[in-house]
């Protein structure tokens, strides 16, 4: 298979490492998802059994899986090879919610005095999280966090990418110390589909899908994908597959929350091609904005915490919400602080990235503290969030609805609706 570009840790994988990358897809001879729900044959090995959706996700010969007389597909295995610029900054002995523009943006500290997310969950299907991290140490629930992929380690952060993506979610507010996360009292859940190689499977997304809904998660965030996959052969099975189990994800009451791609690429005239799982069906696409010229001291900009980014992928129909993911072609002071392993090798456990995949967990906080503040019933929850979400948006004047879809999230205006 060709190799990609990914999203900021998106590829048929993950949505880059919110930098620019680039991701190789290649098919496996060994693991295949079978459209099935048992496997009678000796010589497969059941990787996951997703009953909800009735697939499969195994280990073996394509003869013996051509045995079972079901539509199958080689399973995808995905690597990332992040072109990543990762700086230490200097500031933590200053308040660091000063550098957080897309708090700020967003009047999080206001929405706290509504709500904080009591009540609720998140799922971060990513590179793991560190829960040793002392902005996130109060959040995480080892119990319910998993590792879906076959390196034998546990759900912690192979990377970095993932204890970004939770620091924008739920990083402590009240510990006098680090960032401010959208919805600090959310349950966290770890479910890490990367491993120590940076390689990920389909199979195992789909496997992390299931369990966020298993679990009750009010919320899925996936800042993953790739861009570009054919809607032929192959890419129509992975297509069908995606598309039931988001849907079985969203009936069960989980939104799922999806990085819209870093490939600057209009996907309402990508007719051929699809992005995944971004284009899946009740996927909440987000693209991302960013200022310009931000400055933490006086908190001026040059150009507004909304304004779309030249790496974002939009489309009208194709994006459904945007948020803050940083802008690319300002300092790095415009791009999104957060934070990273302790362990990472750094003096400071904070850093900058940029990409959909950190605009992506803007939403699926805004999400989890909705979800907070209703009472749907399981099957309209994912959707009445995702509607009040689209409801509460707002394109801003002088802006095309391309780069929106319903508009730049109002988080303020959303828990005010509840």
């Amino acid at each position: 298979m060709a190799r990609r570009t990914f999203l900021g840790l998106t590829g048929l994988t993950l949505s880059s490492i919110a930098t620019t990358g680039t991701v190789s897809a290649v098919e496996e001879t060994k693991r295949f998802i079978v459209n099935a729900k048992t496997a009678d044959k000796d010589d497969l090995e059941v990787i996951h059994r997703l009953d909800p959706v009735n697939l499969l996700v195994v280990r073996g010969s394509e003869k013996a899986v051509k045995k079972l007389d079901s539509n199958y597909a080689p399973d995808v295995t995905t690597s990332y090879s992040p072109q990543v610029d990762l700086k230490e900054q200097g500031a933590t002995d200053e308040p660091m919610y000063s550098f957080q523009w897309d708090k700020q943006a967003q009047q999080i500290p206001t929405v706290h005095e509504r709500t904080r997310g009591e009540g609720s969950c998140v799922t971060v299907i990513d590179t793991g999280v560190d829960a040793s991290h002392p902005d996130l140490n109060h959040a995480i629930n080892e119990d319910l966090s998993e590792n879906f992929t076959p390196d034998g380690g546990d759900y912690t952060d192979v990377g970095f990418h993932g204890t970004h993506v939770a620091g924008i979610i739920a990083a402590d507010d009240r510990n006098e110390n680090g960032i401010v996360g959208t919805a600090p009292a959310t349950d966290l859940v770890s479910l890490r589909v990367f491993d120590r190689f940076s390689n990920a499977n389909f199979g195992d997304i789909l496997a992390a899908i299931v369990h966020s809904a298993e679990i009750g998660a009010d919320v899925a965030n996936l800042s993953l994908g790739a861009y570009p996959y054919s809607r032929n052969g192959f890419g129509s099975f992975y297509g069908k597959a995606l598309n039931r189990t988001m849907t079985y994800a969203n009936k069960n009451g989980t939104l799922l929350v999806v990085a819209g791609g870093n490939d600057g690429a209009d996907l309402q005239k990508d007719k051929d091609v699809i992005s995944l799982p971004s284009e899946g069906a009740q996927a909440l696409c987000v693209s991302a904005t960013g200022p310009k010229g931000f400055d933490p001291e006086t908190g001026d900009f040059d150009e507004p915490a909304h304004t779309p980014v030249s790496y974002t992928n939009y489309g009208t129909n194709a994006i459904d919400i945007a948020a803050p993911g940083g802008n690319l072609n300002g300092s790095l002071q415009d791009w999104v602080f957060s934070t990273i392993p302790t362990d990472f090798g750094f003096s400071s456990s904070y850093t900058y990235l940029y990409g959909t995949s950190m605009a992506a967990p803007q939403v699926a906080g805004a999400a989890a503290l909705i979800a907070s503040m209703t009472d749907y019933s399981v099957h309209s929850q994912a959707n009445g969030i995702e509607r009040l979400l689209k409801q509460t948006a707002a394109i801003p004047d002088g802006y095309d609805k391309e780069y929106y879809g319903s508009g730049f999230i109002d988080v303020l205006s959303a828990v005010d609706s509840c």
